[in-house]
C-alpha cells in the first residue's frame, strides 16, 4: 500500500487553522433575532433627555423571552449571536469574531451585554409614549419593543391604544403580534402573555370580543 506523506508544515498549518477556527457555532432556527437589531430607522431621542431604565422584574422577563446561550450560536437569520440574544455581526459565525466572544460569556457580561442592548427599546418607549407609565407597563412595553423593532412599535395601533390611555385594550393588541415571517410561533405567543402579565401587574382585565388578527413581527402593521 502506498501512503501520502503530507509535509510537516502543512500539517501544522491545517492543526493551526481548525484550532483558531473553534468548534462550529450551533443552530438555533428558533431563536429570533431581537427587532432593535432589524430596524434600519433612526432612534427618536427620549423625552426629557433622561433614558428611564428598566426596572429588574422587567429584565427578568427580557432573559426569560431570549433564552441564555454563552457560547456563539446562529440564530432564525443565521446570525451569529450570543448570551442574551446579543447580535454579534448580520452574518454566520465564522471564527473570526472577538476573542471575548469566542470564549464565551459569563452570565453576569450577559447581563450587560442586555442591558446595553435594551437601551434602543428604551429610548423607542421613552419617545413614543405620552401617557405616564409605571415602571411594570413601561418594562412590558420595553420588551415587546426590543422584541418587534422601535419601527414597528412606532407604527402600531398598540401604541395608539396606549397614548389614548385605552389600557384595558392594551392586552388585545399584544396578543395580535405573535408572527414571524407569516407564521404563528408558539413563543411569541408565551412572550406575550407574560407581557401582558407584567404591564397589568397580574390584574389582566377580562376580554371581550372577537380576537383580533394576528400581526407579523418582521413586517408590523
Amino acid at each position: 500500500m502506498i501512503r501520502a506523506r503530507w509535509p510537516a508544515t502543512l500539517i501544522a498549518v491545517s492543526v493551526l487553522g481548525a484550532a483558531c477556527a473553534g468548534p462550529r457555532a450551533a443552530s438555533h432556527p428558533d431563536r429570533l433575532t431581537p427587532g432593535v437589531f432589524l430596524d434600519e430607522e433612526p432612534l427618536l431621542a427620549p423625552r426629557g433627555g433622561a433614558l428611564r431604565k428598566v426596572f429588574p422584574n422587567g429584565l427578568a422577563l427580557t432573559k426569560r423571552s431570549e433564552g441564555w446561550l454563552p457560547h456563539l450560536y446562529e440564530d432564525a437569520a443565521r446570525y451569529c449571536s450570543i448570551g442574551y440574544g446579543h447580535l454579534v455581526k448580520r452574518s454566520p459565525c465564522d471564527g473570526g469574531e472577538p476573542a471575548e466572544f469566542l470564549a464565551g460569556l459569563t452570565e453576569a457580561r450577559g447581563a450587560e451585554l442586555l442591558a446595553v442592548d435594551l437601551a434602543l427599546a428604551e429610548s423607542a418607549v421613552s419617545a413614543a409614549v405620552t401617557f405616564r407609565l409605571t415602571d411594570a407597563q413601561y418594562a412590558a412595553l420595553c420588551d415587546f419593543a426590543y422584541n418587534v423593532g422601535p419601527g414597528n412599535f412606532r407604527r402600531s395601533t398598540l401604541l395608539k391604544v396606549v397614548n389614548a390611555g385605552k389600557l384595558n385594550d392594551l392586552a388585545a393588541q399584544l396578543r395580535r403580534w405573535v408572527k414571524a415571517g407569516g407564521v404563528e410561533q408558539p413563543g411569541l405567543r408565551a412572550r406575550r402573555e407574560r407581557e401582558i402579565e407584567l404591564f397589568y401587574e397580574g390584574r389582566a382585565p377580562r376580554l371581550l370580543g372577537p380576537a383580533l388578527p394576528p400581526v407579523d413581527i418582521r413586517a408590523g402593521e
